[in-house]
């Protein structure tokens, strides 16, 4: 089968100092390297387009470190909810320099489709592929992936928002039972598509296209933390989430599928944000608290600590392709949280209000992606998050990516179009979403960022456990003195 290679294409083309925060404090985690991956790339299926074959980005990223192999997550497919597009995962190799994290030679080995009795999985909004905003069936939009200790997909999707466990091939196993104040309502009433202003309005449950964003599994399998991408719809003062910092992370046992906790997240504080954004003209507003800034990834460290991404909307992306688009960035960062001591929130409404009483979880930052990438372009959309491998001093490489949205945009009678911009990003033009961009233009591409850990910065990380490998024989060997079992198992690179 085909693989597909690409290699680094950082260079000065990529410079937009005039777009970054004059602040640019040093942290510990730094930039290691980095790689830029074409628009046009395609992966292993062969159906050709835009929602065919090629290649979705970084939704989410898991590094499994027992196979030395990655996994990079593609979400709904192009065009906000109204393609056709059969939903999947990339599995993929990367070189990481054992000594500097710098990494090369991305290579997909396998496109694992998402499928339920052989049928796929779709983009398609719930609406558009039911018939009706109130049932969920297939419809998906996958956005946080881990592997579980006997090498099933648990994968957390926007639209439900859901929690599915899938087996390696991609088949649906089951799905976890989401708590009734998630799930979105328009009064009493399931709606999956509705928003805060359509006709019914959405009331309860999370925002539109606000779902599960990131997905952790606790090292030993037992729990996983599904972290919604903003505040509930109506948690916040005047019962709206956009003013809201207070969203949540539902906690669910992996053995029944059902939740055990709700802890609260504080988003950064908007006032903080904009005072790093140079003067007031483009300020974030009072309701893009909740809904402009948000979470994207979150990764388990232990079963108490964990890394989130968290981000505001700015950036190189479909809607602003150009250096003269992207407004000032406030928020590209990873913060460590602690969960040990935060009140489970699951019977505690904060609707209409943006005061949390109970403890959330603790919060300090980790990685300043914005201040690590000065004087180069920065993506919009940074989705994927994962501990990397284990570097030869000890340290580790933390790698993220951006979701580039296939690069298609659309207008708003809902028909798509590709986002052609030139190499040096100071000039675009849309075309049809399966017409070739002009000569001197090209689809906007994805970034995969390596950032090399100071020394002890991880020293609490646990890695997953795994299961033994299908290789790993026990074996009974009868001898005349009594029965001894032998374990042979497949070496292992030492952590």
């Amino acid at each position: 089968m085909l693989k597909k290679r690409f290699y680094v294409g950082v260079g000065g083309s990529l410079l937009l100092g005039s777009v970054l925060s004059s602040i640019s404090p040093a942290f510990a985690t730094s930039l290691a390297g980095s790689l830029v991956l074409p628009g046009d790339s395609t992966d292993l299926t062969t159906t050709p387009g835009a929602n065919g074959n090629r290649l979705g980005f970084f939704s989410d990223l898991y590094y499994d470190r027992y196979q030395n192999v990655y996994y990079g997550l593609s979400d709904r497919g192009p065009g906000g909810g109204v393609y056709n597009y059969s939903t999947r995962v990339q599995k993929f190799t990367l070189t990481v320099d054992p000594n500097t994290g710098a990494i090369s030679n991305f290579n997909i080995i396998q496109t694992i489709l998402f499928t339920q009795n052989g049928n796929p999985f779709n983009g398609l909004n719930p609406l558009a592929l039911n018939g009706n905003s109130g049932v969920l069936g297939r419809s998906f939009d996958p956005e946080g992936f881990v592997v579980a200790p006997n090498g099933n997909f648990y994968v957390s999707d926007e639209y439900g928002p859901s929690v599915y466990e899938f087996n390696p091939n991609g088949e649906f196993i089951r799905a976890f039972t989401i708590p009734d104040n998630i799930l979105p309502r328009a009064g009493a009433n399931l709606d999956y598509v509705a928003t805060r202003t359509s006709t019914p309005a959405l009331t309860t449950g999370r925002q539109d296209n606000r779902g599960f964003e990131g997905l952790a599994m606790t090292p030993d399998g037992s729990k996983l933390l599904a972290m919604l991408q903003d505040p509930l719809v109506n948690e916040g003062s005047s019962n709206d989430g956009r003013r809201s910092r207070n969203l949540r992370i539902v906690e669910f046992d992996t053995a029944t599928g059902t939740s055990t906790k709700q802890y609260i997240y504080p988003l950064e504080d908007i006032a903080a944000i904009n005072a790093r954004i140079p003067g007031t003209a483009n300020d974030f507003g009072a309701t893009a608290q909740g809904r402009n800034i948000g979470i994207s990834a979150i990764i388990a460290l232990n079963n108490n600590e964990f890394l989130v991404l968290e981000r505001d909307n700015r950036g190189l992306g479909v809607d602003t392709p150009t250096t003269s688009t992207i407004l000032p960035i406030g928020s590209k960062r990873v913060y460590k949280i602690d969960i040990s001591g935060a009140t489970d929130a699951s019977g505690i409404s904060l609707a209409n209000t943006n005061t949390f009483t109970g403890t959330p979880v603790s919060k300090t930052l980790f990685l300043d992606i914005q201040a690590a990438l000065t004087g180069q372009i920065i993506p919009e959309k940074f989705e994927g998050l994962t501990v990397g491998p284990r570097l030869n001093d000890g340290t580790y490489a933390i790698l993220a990516g951006n979701d580039n949205d296939y690069s298609v945009t659309q207008n708003g009678s809902n028909v798509q179009f590709n986002v052609c911009t030139t190499p040096d990003y100071t000039s675009t033009v849309q075309v049809a979403i399966d017409a070739s961009c002009p000569t001197g233009f090209q689809l906007i591409p994805g970034f995969l960022y390596s950032f090399k850990t100071a020394p002890g910065e991880l020293a609490n990380f646990v890695p997953a456990s795994t299961v033994p490998e299908p290789n790993t024989v026990a074996a009974l060997l009868l001898t005349g003195s009594g029965l001894f079992l032998a374990k042979i198992k497949r070496e292992r690179k030492a952590e």
